[in-house]
Parts: structure tokens; C-alpha cells; sequence
């Protein structure tokens, strides 16, 4: 009897170590998906400059193509040099801290370390030429930014491009359109 009570008895504390280990990965777990798929996910990295979308395309209605000078005629859409940003920012809240930051970006001679949100898998070759020339939006794809000021991380998958080549009847060969 002694021994069955000595059996139940460890029997109790391993199921009562056992919950509490459970617990205890369960509200890691828990705290690892809130960490990482919280609020702030839904941005992209915090740019050098804190540049407002909202602000320059949406408030100001400043062309997409302004700013990204290649998107026209390149597969890259090009970064705003220093330059195109002092352009306007020389006369309109030149005092302002990170205008004086962009400032010390021009002084010095080197490019905004803007970062990237938009990535594509390193095999696509995606060519925004052929997108601008088809006469399709910035937004068809990008969103509305111009109601944003801090744009999301943006992982384009074969999926997304499918999807979208199918609903506009375009090219599906996959060496023609993405792949070369």
C-alpha cells in the first residue's frame, strides 16, 4: 500500500512538472508569435530618413516617377538620390533634423542608405519597364501608398505574378516574362 501511495505520489509530481514545462513553452511560444507577427511587422525597416509616402505622393501628389527616376525605362525603379531630395527640401523645411541629416548625406559625398522593402527571389529578373509600359499603375502592384507613411515588407512570390498575369491576359511564358 505504502508503495502504490509512493508510485501515485510521483505519478503527481511528474504530471505536475510536466504541466509546468508545458506551460512554460507554450507561453514562449506565444510570446516568439506575438514578437514577431506583431504590429510592426506590418512595416518595413525604418529608413534612414523617416520618409512619409502619405506625405510626398498622397498630401504633395508627387509622381511615383519623380522620385523613382528608372522605373520607365529599367528593371529597377531607381532610389532618390540625395540630390532630388534637396531639390525641393533646400527651400521647404531646410532646418528641419532630417533634412540637416540629408544635408551630411550630400556634404559628404554619399548616397542615402535608403533600405529595401520589396524583394523578389534572386532567379526572377522582374523588369518595371514592361509593367509601365503596359500603362498599369504604381498601386497595381505596390498598394496605396500614398496612405502610408512607412511602407511594409513586401515578399513577392511566383504566385502573386501569376495571379496578376492571368487577371490582365498577359505573357505567361515563364522565359519571356520573368525568368531570363
Amino acid at each position: 500500500m505504502a508503495d502504490m501511495e509512493s508510485a501515485n505520489t510521483n505519478t503527481l509530481k511528474n504530471l505536475g512538472l510536466l504541466l509546468v514545462v508545458g506551460i512554460t513553452a507554450l507561453f514562449i511560444l506565444l510570446f516568439l508569435f506575438f514578437y514577431y507577427s506583431g504590429p510592426s511587422r506590418a512595416f518595413g525597416p525604418e529608413q534612414p530618413i523617416p520618409f512619409s509616402h502619405n506625405v510626398h505622393s498622397g498630401v504633395k501628389q508627387i509622381q511615383c516617377q519623380y522620385c523613382h527616376p528608372y522605373v520607365a525605362y529599367s528593371n529597377w525603379p531607381g532610389l532618390p538620390p540625395v540630390e532630388k531630395c534637396l531639390h525641393c527640401h533646400n527651400y521647404i523645411i531646410a532646418k528641419h533634423p532630417w533634412i540637416q541629416k540629408e544635408h551630411q548625406y550630400f556634404d559628404t559625398n554619399t548616397p542615402t542608405p535608403w533600405k529595401k522593402v520589396n524583394y523578389v527571389a534572386e532567379h526572377v529578373l522582374f523588369n518595371h519597364q514592361r509593367h509601365i509600359n503596359r500603362n498599369l499603375s504604381c498601386q497595381e502592384c505596390h498598394g496605396q501608398v500614398q496612405n502610408l507613411h512607412r511602407l511594409p515588407h513586401k515578399h513577392w512570390y511566383m504566385e502573386d505574378c501569376i495571379t496578376c498575369h492571368r487577371r490582365m491576359n498577359a505573357n505567361m511564358d515563364c522565359w519571356l516574362a520573368c525568368h531570363s
